[in-house]
């Protein structure tokens, strides 16, 4: 089916009860979706609804006791918010990483979440900082709003929470406790430019050579990003000394469920995995 009919309202309201239509594709930055359509791997709706004109979906604020980031927010819109760079040095590192500063420029925080890839850049700092994904629907003529945890939102490769008629209008984040650190790593061939072969994520609250609240969250490992809840507990409320450090990385080698593709094979995963969380600790023991 070919696409018969264009949208692009200038509010939230607009863009929500054009949702409730039915075979409705929506378009952010596209730096993925079109890709994808024009590869074969997605079909576009017989209705594109074009959201990037809506300014309610582009601000970033203090929100309670966190961040509202709305979805439409670009990565080198990320890089540059004085209230990430405040709380989310984290995710300012994934930004870094992202892609070419071209794509920084259309891609959204809010598009990166809903690909849904296994790889994808920002969801293994996402996961760090305990983000929520709120999302915003009209059923039946009244607005409604939900916010679903990241971890529980990407359900499988390209696949979500998210139902037809709902759009993802913003990441919650929580503002870290006080002494709070994280680091992200991501390898591939070019580190900026390609697809992860993994990423990962390490937070907690740094008590001198001690973690608490400890996150270990990996990119390519699985069918979804995911956190290592069995490595966390090795790690949490110990010294960063060496026999933890190596059971902490062994622990996270032995947790994740790679796969072999055209990137890496599963063993050369479960190997970066081991090293670089090692290396990582390591350089977190060392400041």
């Amino acid at each position: 089916m070919s696409t018969e009919q264009y949208w692009a309202p200038q509010t939230l309201p607009e863009a929500l009860e054009h949702l409730r239509a039915s075979d409705v594709t929506i378009l952010a930055g596209g730096t993925d979706l079109m890709v994808q359509s024009h590869a074969g791997r997605a079909r576009l709706g017989s209705t594109l609804l074009n959201i990037r004109r809506i300014g309610a979906l582009h601000t970033m604020e203090a929100d309670g006791a966190g961040v509202r980031i709305g979805a439409l927010c670009t990565m080198n819109e990320l890089q540059r918010d004085p209230l990430i760079k405040q709380h989310f040095d984290i995710l300012l590192q994934a930004c870094d990483h992202f892609a070419s500063d071209q794509l920084r420029n259309n891609a959204t925080i809010g598009g990166n979440v809903c690909n849904a890839s296994p790889a994808g850049d920002s969801l293994v700092p996402l996961l760090v900082l305990d983000a929520q994904v709120e999302l915003q629907s009209k059923p039946n003529g009244s607005a409604q709003v939900r916010r679903v945890p990241l971890a529980e939102f990407v359900t499988g490769p390209g696949k979500t929470l998210r139902t037809a008629h709902e759009l993802v209008t913003a990441l919650w984040l929580p503002v870290p406790k006080p002494g709070f650190v994280g680091r992200f790593y991501k390898f591939g061939t070019r580190p900026a430019l390609d697809i992860s072969a993994i990423s990962i994520g390490i937070g907690g609250v740094r008590q001198g050579q001690t973690l608490t609240d400890v996150r270990l969250a990996y990119g390519a490992v699985a069918a979804t990003p995911m956190r290592c809840r069995g490595a966390e507990a090795v790690l949490e409320g110990r010294a960063l000394d060496a026999p933890t450090m190596q059971a902490v990385a062994a622990a996270a080698r032995d947790e994740i469920r790679p796969i072999d593709d055209v990137r890496a094979s599963a063993w050369y995963r479960r190997e970066l995995v081991h090293n670089m969380t090692l290396r990582m600790l390591q350089d977190e023991s060392q400041t």
